[in-house]
């Protein structure tokens, strides 16, 4: 989804994309590299206070602006640029037919009055945009149009956390659909590069585990289960006494006891891994689909020692961790081996930071 601002093509100057998630702040930017390739120019991860980003709702904007700020800072970044998204929850989404041969003034005024049957929000409310999908498949003289809207104060609080450090929003688009965009590129490291096979992506973050089961390029079914690390957070804390501060860097760093990964790691695992399967068993349940060929692990869990070894026992389905940076060119500004270990965290940073290349 576009705010205001993109009347500007994101494709003609350098671009951050900027990720807020309940637990950190992620910025990462792309710039074209040989051969077509693009290079991995810098990225900066800054944690949040604790519950400043809540449901997807912004809570704290100074603490989030101050956070994006350090991280903006660390980066070293030249341009003040960024693209951002919207939770899934936030955007309520539709495709619909129109007429292929609407003028893009008529094609406006279609579009507001399809939105009006389908948004419970006085349209003075939200933020809607939309775009041209391709020809109907029913009909040549139709094209399929995507229609996307969310509240205002939904989009205004994200903007204004980017504002607040002198940053400027070009984009706003949605989260899974600036994951699914990173995807494409993992789909890539896949055998036959995934074509027709079923692929769960999996996105385990502080809170929420987003499975979204990919065929083709195409989502066929998406789910959101409550579970995330913020419960492996939470028996840190309690077992050694930590604040949520110091078991998140422990957490990150490995300084933990001689006990934590039997103790504490593997129960977590185990239970990570019932909800990778439970997930898959929802899905065999809800469509014709009787087989996942691979899952796609991403998120801050999946940087977890042991995780995909764990989902693998559960499931008996082939697992990678993701990395979209794989191929990619890397900047001597950038530390090769915290990239691959921030990797799958950064989906969504990447998916926005591609947005530089949209023509």
């Amino acid at each position: 989804m576009q705010i205001d601002l993109s009347i500007f093509n994101p494709s003609k100057r350098p671009l951050i994309g900027l990720d807020i998630s309940s637990s950190s702040v992620k910025m990462l930017e792309l710039a074209p590299g040989e051969k077509g390739k693009c290079r991995v120019e810098r990225y900066a991860i800054e944690p949040l206070p604790r519950d400043a980003v809540v449901d997807g709702k912004i809570v704290n904007i100074d603490g989030i602006a101050e956070a994006i700020g350090r991280a903006w800072k660390r980066m070293g970044a030249g341009t003040k640029y960024v693209a951002m998204a919207l939770p899934a929850a936030a955007v309520i989404t539709k495709k619909i037919i129109l007429p292929a041969n609407l003028r893009e003034q008529e094609m406006e005024i279609q579009v507001e009055s399809e939105a009006n049957q389908y948004i419970p929000f006085a349209l003075e409310e939200v933020n809607l945009d939309f775009q041209v999908m391709g020809p109907a498949p029913s009909s040549p003289d139709e094209v399929e149009v995507l229609l996307a809207a969310s509240r205002k104060e939904m989009v205004e609080d994200r903007v204004s956390c980017a504002e607040g450090v002198g940053l400027k929003p070009m984009v706003m688009d949605m989260e899974s659909y600036a994951a699914q965009a990173a995807f494409e590129l993992i789909e890539q490291q896949l055998p036959d590069s995934g074509h027709d096979r079923t692929i769960g992506l999996m996105d385990i973050g502080a809170n929420v585990m987003n499975v979204t089961m990919m065929r083709n390029n195409q989502p066929v079914y998406s789910r959101e289960q409550a579970f995330g690390g913020s419960q492996l957070t939470q028996e840190i804390m309690r077992a050694y006494g930590m604040s949520v501060e110091e078991a998140e860097r422990a957490k990150r760093e490995g300084s933990l006891p001689d006990n934590y990964e039997a103790e504490i790691l593997a129960p977590f695992l185990e239970n990570l891994a019932l909800e990778a399967a439970r997930a898959i068993q929802f899905f065999f349940s809800a469509t014709p689909f009787t087989q996942v060929d691979h899952i796609v692990l991403s998120g801050g869990c999946a940087v977890l020692p042991g995780v995909q070894e764990a989902v693998f026992q559960h499931t008996q389905i082939d697992s990678i961790i993701a990395n979209p940076f794989v191929g990619m060119e890397i900047s001597a500004k950038v530390r090769a081996k915290s990239l691959l270990a921030d990797a799958p965290a950064l989906m969504v940073a990447c998916g926005l930071a591609l947005r530089r290349f949209d023509q």
